[in-house]
């Protein structure tokens, strides 16, 4: 549950941070940066590359990625501790449904 509870929570931390980012007209001023540089006939807006919803889409597929490493490494982790109790007789956990 954990796992999910940081999933939740990286999707809303960077649609928060992409709209703050928007607000305080970071995105204008990059923009304009970039015009500077390329020069007048350049048309570069940031926002075509890191919209809204690719930026949430992203969030999304890194969030359920990290939601499915995060359980199998702590499956693997649970396995290994139990090995390692059984062998020196140690408290092995155990997961039940009541």
């Amino acid at each position: 549950m954990l796992s999910v509870a940081f999933g939740v929570i990286t999707v809303v931390a960077s649609v928060a941070i992409w709209a703050l980012l928007d607000l305080t007209g970071t995105f204008d001023s990059f923009n304009q940066l970039m015009r500077d540089a390329i020069g007048a006939e350049g048309t570069f807006d940031l926002r075509d590359v890191l919209s809204l919803g690719q930026v949430a889409s992203y969030a999304t597929i890194i969030a359920v990625v990290n939601v499915v490493v995060i359980s199998v490494l702590s499956m693997l982790g649970a396995v290994l501790y139990n090995i390692a109790a059984s062998l020196v007789g140690g408290v092995g956990v155990t997961l039940t449904d009541d």
